[in-house]
Formats: structure tokens, C-alpha cells, sequence
């Protein structure tokens, strides 16, 4: 069997597979379906410094190889976070990790400081990049200075493993990540969901109550495998790669491209097993070529 550890920073991973915030809950929504610890990590869903109540209703559609959403970061705050999901969550052995989320500078900063407190969450993923929500989130993260900015901010008070979760809404993904490189960032994942939008002609109105949305699934892994590529290129920090990601074969794509680590999101919702299966299929590949580490492949791309 191969060496399947990973580092993002000073943080080690027990293999590279990681689950998306906001497509598998607190985690232990999946405990009925798989091993928690047989994968690397689980972002936990979206997490703000307030109540969210989220975007009206409907705010899912499915597409042809994909999903749109536009829940709109729905969640019960941070402080109920501490209280009522830390404790059931924190003795999982594998890397828990909070997805933060916020409107203005001040809300990242003050989620993610009381974040910082908590002695077994050891990263958080700082969200700059939802496109579901009309304040802040993708705002930020569609420019190089003001993704800084928030980065800058954040890090003064968060002392951990730090991910800043880039848009692919943008220009050139490579001038965001370098400015969050920039500012303290220990490593980016990428992608977020692209901008869509979905009608339906017979009633000739949109299908999702904010009308447009984030577009996510099997649709979008070819944008996404180019974004982490030319990441990969442009910055020394670890990039994590997440976008359409269903399979073993997917993941290791994006190894290929250049990512240290993956998530897998919208087909959580298919297979609630798929994370654990995935990491089954990284070790066959790499046995079956002759790798005794899954490090040794991350940017091998043959071109």
C-alpha cells in the first residue's frame, strides 16, 4: 500500500481526500455510510458569524451533468456552532475544518478569531467566493485587492492552517491566488461554483427564486482541472482542487494538474460512500503504476 499523507502547511492529512463544505453537513449526517476517518478531512458547511436564514425557495435545480444552488449560506451561526455541533464532532479522527463565510471584513474576522479558539478544528476555509449571497462572499474574491484584504484581516487573528476558497467568476484565478499568497494564505482551494441560470419555458420564469446561481457537478471539472493547473504554476503554496469530482480517476486528474489535495462535493449527494471510495481507488492507481507515495504524483502531468 502506498505513503497516501499529505501537508498543507504544518497540517498532515492521512490521504488526500477531503469532502466540500456545504454537500456533506457537519459530517456525521454521512456516519451512516461510511468511515468518518478513512478519509483526509471534512469541511463542515458554511459557517457565519450570524444566523442565516439563507435565499427563498426554490433554490436548487438540476442541470445536464450538474446542479445549480443558491441556498445562500444557511446556518445557525458560530455560536451555535461551538455549542451544539464542536462537541459532537471534535473527537472524529480525521482533520475537521470550518468553512468560513461573511458579509463584511469584520464578520470573517470575528468568525474566524472565535474559531482560532477551538483546539481540535486545526484550519478553516475562508469562503470569498459564494456567488449566493448579496453581500460580501464573491465580492470579495473577485478582486486581487480585496480578496487581500479580507486575507490580510483574517490572518491577524487566526493563528491555524489557513484555505482561501477562490471564485472561478473571475478574469484570471492566478492573480486572486497570488494576491492571498500574498497576505498569509497556507494554501487555496479551488473551484467555487460557477455563475448559471436555469427557465423554465412553460411557465417562462427562472427555476431558482435568486434566478441566477452557483453552477456545480460533473459540468464543470474541465474549467476547474484548467483553473488548478494554472494555479499550481503560479503559486508555492499547496493548491486543493475540487470541481465535478466523482471518482478515483477524477481525483487523480486533478493530482495530475497540480493539487496537493481534492474535495468532492456535488456527488456526495449521489453516493454518500463516494469519499471513502475514492481513496480506495488513489491507492490501486498508485499501486498499479509502482508509486509508494501519492505526493510523488501531485504535478506529474506528462505535457
Amino acid at each position: 500500500m502506498a505513503n497516501l499523507k499529505v501537508n498543507i502547511g504544518n497540517l498532515e492529512f492521512k490521504n488526500p481526500v477531503l469532502t466540500a463544505s456545504g454537500t456533506f453537513g457537519y459530517g456525521i449526517e454521512y456516519a451512516d455510510f461510511m468511515d468518518l476517518t478513512e478519509i483526509g478531512g471534512i469541511f463542515v458547511k458554511g459557517t457565519t458569524i450570524h444566523h442565516r436564514e439563507g435565499n427563498d425557495y426554490p433554490r436548487m435545480a438540476e442541470t445536464p451533468s450538474g446542479m445549480l444552488n443558491a441556498v445562500g449560506l444557511q446556518n445557525k451561526g458560530v455560536d451555535y456552532f461551538i455549542s451544539d455541533i464542536y462537541p459532537k464532532i471534535k473527537d472524529i479522527d480525521t482533520n475537521m475544518m470550518v468553512n468560513v463565510s461573511g458579509s463584511t471584513i469584520e464578520d470573517y474576522v470575528a468568525c474566524a478569531a472565535k474559531v482560532n479558539e477551538l483546539e481540535r478544528i486545526p484550519a478553516i476555509e475562508l469562503n470569498i467566493s459564494c456567488p449566493n449571497v448579496k453581500q460580501g462572499g464573491m465580492a470579495f474574491g473577485t478582486n486581487p485587492n480585496s480578496a487581500a484584504e479580507v486575507v490580510k484581516a483574517v490572518r491577524e487573528v487566526y493563528k491555524k492552517t489557513l484555505i482561501v476558497k477562490l471564485s472561478p467568476n473571475v478574469t484570471d484565478i492566478t492573480e486572486i491566488a497570488r494576491a492571498v499568497e500574498a497576505e498569509g494564505a497556507d494554501a487555496v482551494s479551488l473551484i467555487n461554483t460557477l455563475m448559471g441560470m436555469a427557465i423554465d419555458a412553460e411557465r417562462r420564469l427562472p427555476l431558482l427564486s435568486t434566478i441566477t446561481g452557483g453552477l456545480s457537478g460533473a459540468c464543470v471539472k474541465p474549467i476547474a482541472l484548467r483553473m488548478v493547473y494554472q494555479t499550481s504554476k503560479a503559486v508555492k503554496i499547496p493548491v486543493i482542487g475540487l470541481g465535478g469530482i466523482s471518482n478515483a480517476t477524477d481525483a487523480i486528474e486533478f493530482i495530475l494538474a497540480g493539487a496537493t489535495a481534492i474535495q468532492i462535493g456535488t456527488y456526495n449527494f449521489i453516493d454518500p460512500a463516494i469519499s471513502a471510495k475514492v481513496v480506495k481507488g488513489i491507492n490501486e492507481y498508485l499501486d498499479r503504476f509502482g508509486y509508494s507515495s501519492v505526493k510523488d504524483l501531485i504535478g506529474n502531468l506528462q505535457c
